[in-house]
């Protein structure tokens, strides 16, 4: 069975997947990830780690295993000789549970397993307060974007589902859409994002679709200074983040 989790579909109809890794691990268990079971390779990994892991869930099945069968489980090398089967969950908009100011990223259809995960890392780094994953092409828990998010898919509160539902949900709550656009937008540093607001960033080659630009409030750039017209997804999501979290905090003081 766990050889079949490299399936999405096999993935997603059990609700699990696999995490290898000890920082990532570490990331799921700190968030209350219910975990499944665990799997070691008894020469390689962290007895430390080991102990702390299985102490947290002491009623947890931990199966030792052997390098070549553990190497055919595991994505990379690197993992600290320890995985874990854990239980995953896909939320729609209306189960989050937030503030009555947020600052939520919408991302719409990126499907790079790298720029996903760079976005979930600089949303936790944030403290971001949700992040919507719109018309995503591939599996959210897709090993990985796990990897590449070092297990921050697992503290940041993520919804998955369509376009149509997000823009739906968004106009519901009152949030303020400012969506990412290098033709006809503001510089995004011009724009007021203290109160309830949601960042939308699509794709490098086509951007966010024609939907979001014509249902957005603003549409805002990064301004291109040099040679370059565009920049990475992950970047300019992180640069209008980290806007919007510096007038939130000099709101506040």
């Amino acid at each position: 069975m766990l050889l079949s989790l490299d399936k999405p579909k096999v993935r997603k109809s059990l609700g699990v997947s696999l995490v290898e890794g000890v920082k990532e691990l570490e990331m799921a268990s700190s968030a209350g990830v219910e975990f499944d079971s665990i799997y070691y390779v008894p020469e390689i990994a962290n007895e430390i780690f080991l102990k702390e892991l299985t102490a947290n869930f002491p009623d947890l099945m931990a199966y030792s295993l052997s390098r070549d069968v553990f190497s055919k489980l595991s994505y990379r090398e690197s993992t600290g000789g320890v995985l874990a089967l854990v239980k995953t969950k896909l939320l729609k908009p209306k189960d989050l549970n937030l503030n009555t100011s947020p600052l939520i990223l919408v991302i719409d259809g990126v499907e790079k397993p790298g720029n996903l995960g760079a976005m979930l890392r600089t949303a936790d780094a944030s403290a971001i307060d949700a992040v919507i994953c719109c018309d995503l092409p591939g599996d959210l828990y897709n090993p990985n974007i796990i990897r590449a998010s070092l297990g921050t898919i697992f503290t940041v509160p993520i919804a998955v589902c369509t376009g149509e539902e997000a823009r739906t949900w968004l106009k519901s709550k009152h949030v303020q859409v400012f969506c990412s656009n290098l033709h006809q937008a503001s510089d995004y540093f011009n724009e007021d994002y203290t109160g309830p607001s949601a960042l939308v960033v699509g794709t490098e080659a086509t951007g966010a679709s024609q939907e979001w630009i014509e249902f957005a409030d603003k549409n805002v750039k990064v301004p291109m200074l040099g040679k370059i017209d565009s920049m990475n997804v992950s970047v300019a999501a992180a640069i209008m983040i980290y806007e919007a979290r510096r007038q939130r905090l000099a709101n506040k003081s």
